[in-house]
């Protein structure tokens, strides 16, 4: 048998069977969307065996996305479930034949407690398209299964239109990066848009600073004792005078000068670039990468050194 074909042939089908779709996008598709919009609770998607398995990922897309959304199996909506739907909440049936005795069941209930109901089928004269308020098709040609038993191309026809739900309804929000990120607090987005500097950066006692009229070898023993690679200069009030890093001592080797008769403030860096400690990590990591800097000061709006952050401690928040 020759794989590559088969799996060609797959994807040929359920190809077809997505831009099948683009037909499927109609007044039906605005009038749900707009049922879904003006959901006071949550939209509840509901669904059997592999429906439901595409229900409970358009469900997490939805709330991901600003619309508050979660999944309830079918079956167990008829054993107790159905306590968790509430008057002000939105249904989002989901069933490729329209014929899923488990939803049909359901439906004169939702009825009686007027719950709103979408219906998401492959077939607009079946019993769960007809007595729902709003039918969004969802039908393809055919199945990829050569049986054209095991839902394959519908499937995937049924996922890419929650998808074009949850998208349409997140750019009639104006969700933004900023929101998304509140609910994926863990991951790589919520990181870059939530994790600030101040969360990050060293303080005292473990902010390097010495005055300008130390002499270098005692700014190395500070900066050894910190373990950050650096040292902030600073005067009397603790504003910012300079840095000195790592990098600067080994220039300073390499021309000649006596660490031991040399004053910090006649090497140190003079006005080095530095970071607010409201500013994004990710900020601070893209300043780092792009000038290759391993440490940078903080400063607060009083220009005085409140902190210090390393590319480490950005690299282990996998920035």
């Amino acid at each position: 048998m020759n794989f590559q074909d088969k799996a060609r042939a797959v994807i040929e089908v359920e190809q077809k069977a997505v831009q099948k779709q683009l037909q499927h996008i109609d007044q039906n598709f605005d009038r749900a969307c707009e049922m879904l919009m003006k959901c006071q609770g949550r939209i509840i998607v509901i669904g059997m065996g592999k429906s439901g398995h595409i229900g409970n990922k358009i469900a997490a897309t939805l709330a991901s996305t600003g619309s508050p959304a979660f999944f309830v199996h079918a079956a167990e909506a008829l054993h107790g479930d159905l306590g968790m739907i509430k008057l002000q909440d939105v249904i989002l049936a989901i069933s490729n034949s329209g014929k899923t005795p488990e939803l049909l069941t359901l439906v004169p209930i939702l009825r009686q407690m007027k719950i709103p109901l979408v219906a998401m089928t492959g077939n607009a004269n079946s019993a769960l398209a007809k007595q729902a308020d709003c039918h969004i098709s969802v039908a393809v040609d055919e199945e990829a299964c050569p049986l054209g038993l095991a839902p394959t191309a519908s499937s995937t026809a049924t996922l890419v239109m929650g998808d074009a739900i949850a998208v349409s309804l997140l750019s009639a929000k104006g969700f933004t990066r900023e929101a998304f990120a509140l609910s994926h607090p863990a991951g790589n987005l919520g990181k870059r848009l939530l994790l600030k500097v101040e969360n990050l950066m060293h303080t005292a006692p473990d902010l390097p600073k010495v005055s300008p009229s130390v002499g270098l070898l005692e700014a190395l023993i500070e900066m050894s004792s910190k373990r950050l690679g650096m040292t902030t200069v600073v005067d009397q009030k603790d504003k910012l005078l300079g840095i000195f890093t790592d990098g600067d001592l080994r220039r300073v080797i390499q021309k000649g000068i006596d660490l031991q008769k040399t004053q910090i403030y006649e090497v140190m860096i003079q006005k080095p670039k530095h970071l607010r400690p409201e500013d994004l990590a990710s900020y601070a990591f893209d300043i780092m990468e792009t000038h290759k800097i391993t440490s940078l000061p903080v400063l607060d709006a009083h220009q005085t050194v409140v902190g210090v952050v390393h590319i480490h401690d950005l690299l282990e928040e996998g920035l």
